[in-house]
């Protein structure tokens, strides 16, 4: 039995740093392994990617793509997982499954902008799930087990300009009347 005052790390485990600049016999000594002058052998150089006033590489390459600030980002859900949670008793199938289950069960860890449900894996259990999204197959895969995919509500759709034009005439028209 080990003691508290015999505990230690096994022999490499703990590999002490080279100091540099501590004498000729050390072979990092006088220089430092940093070679003769020049920028790189001062203290608060950061260089990468520099090509010494050439334009470089990264800044000559074309921009590609973009980046939509505004996309939403959905924690996927898999049937397959759904099933194997349920058959765990992690989720209970005669409840509504929503994020407040699913992050309590531990099946995902954050729901982000809401959740997707995907159709890798089979489902077999009657269940009521309540997510952001749901893929065709999935939702039909749900309903074949017997259950239903609760989603929220569909935004409108925008107005198109005659109809704006319409809206705002009948705006006014209710605030001359006041």
């Amino acid at each position: 039995m080990t003691k508290l005052n015999d505990l230690h790390d096994n022999p490499g485990a703990r590999k002490s740093r080279v100091r540099v600049g501590r004498g000729i016999g050390s072979g990092v000594g006088k220089t430092a392994g940093r070679g003769q002058k020049g920028q790189t052998s001062r203290s608060g150089v950061s260089i990468n990617g520099f090509e010494g006033g050439q334009m470089p590489l990264h800044m000559r390459l074309p921009k590609r793509g973009f980046n939509n600030i505004f996309r939403k980002d959905y924690a996927e859900l898999n049937l397959g997982t759904l099933q194997a949670m349920i058959d765990n008793g992690r989720l209970d199938a005669s409840k509504t499954i929503d994020v407040v289950a699913l992050v309590d069960a531990g099946v995902i860890t954050h729901a982000r902008d809401g959740i997707r449900l995907l159709a890798k894996g089979a489902l077999t259990a009657k269940v009521t799930i309540k997510v952001a999204g749901a893929s065709a197959a999935a939702k039909a895969a749900v309903e074949a087990a017997g259950g239903s995919v609760e989603l929220p509500a569909p935004k409108p759709a925008p107005l198109s300009r005659d109809e704006q034009k319409v809206a705002r005439a009948a705006a006014r028209a209710a605030k001359a009347a006041k």
